[in-house]
């Protein structure tokens, strides 16, 4: 599974493993702090809640047929959660994250946790291994190549800046000193609105 803000930087292999799912870990998922609040849909004769993967719903390679137990879960759990006022406060945008990582656990789908399976500049500065380029974060620099972060820079990308109106074509790049993710993800958005038929209209 993946998301609409996701670029494939490179073909990304089936890393399904024995049963197990490959998912990215998220650092802001946090079951084991949570653990009262996960409990109400995880109860303790499921299992530890570190059986619960600091993980959302993308990306995500799960088998078929797990994802068919998973996604009637997934969908109850994020009602449950979204009617509970205390769960619904404590995650907030996360909380289908959550949702799909209780889901999982409830059923026995593990996984394997891949760290280079996806990188989110301007923090993530190198392409590395990774397969997925997440373009979640806005990305500010002065012309110097420096990062402006929580100030607008004199050079951004920033998808929000697009909510009502297209990405023109031909994006500037960043100017120099900016890190290859973040000149790569530009790129990768110009060569997409160039190929794109009739791009704007």
């Amino acid at each position: 599974m993946a998301e609409p803000d996701h670029l494939i930087v490179k073909p990304i292999p089936n890393l399904l493993r024995n049963g197990l799912g490959a998912a990215f870990p998220f650092f802001y998922i946090e079951p084991k702090k949570y653990e009262s609040i996960l409990r109400k849909y995880f109860p303790e004769e499921k299992g530890a809640i570190t059986n619960i993967d600091p993980i959302g719903n993308s990306p995500v390679i799960v088998g078929k047929e797990a994802l068919k137990r998973i996604a009637p879960t997934w969908m109850n759990v994020s009602l449950a959660m979204k009617k509970d006022p205390e769960t619904d406060k404590a995650f907030g945008w996360v909380l289908e994250m959550y949702a799909y990582a209780v889901a999982s656990a409830f059923h026995g789908v593990g996984n394997i946790l891949h760290k280079e399976f996806m990188i989110q500049p301007p923090w993530d500065t190198e392409i590395g291994k990774a397969y997925i380029m997440h373009y979640t974060y806005g990305c500010d620099y002065d012309m110097k190549g420096k990062l402006t972060y929580g100030k607008v820079g004199e050079w951004r990308f920033d998808k929000r800046s697009f909510t009502q109106v297209w990405p023109p074509k031909n994006l500037t790049l960043p100017p120099p000193g900016v890190p290859e993710s973040v000149v790569t993800l530009v790129k990768m958005v110009n060569e997409a609105t160039a190929n794109l038929p009739n791009w704007g209209s």
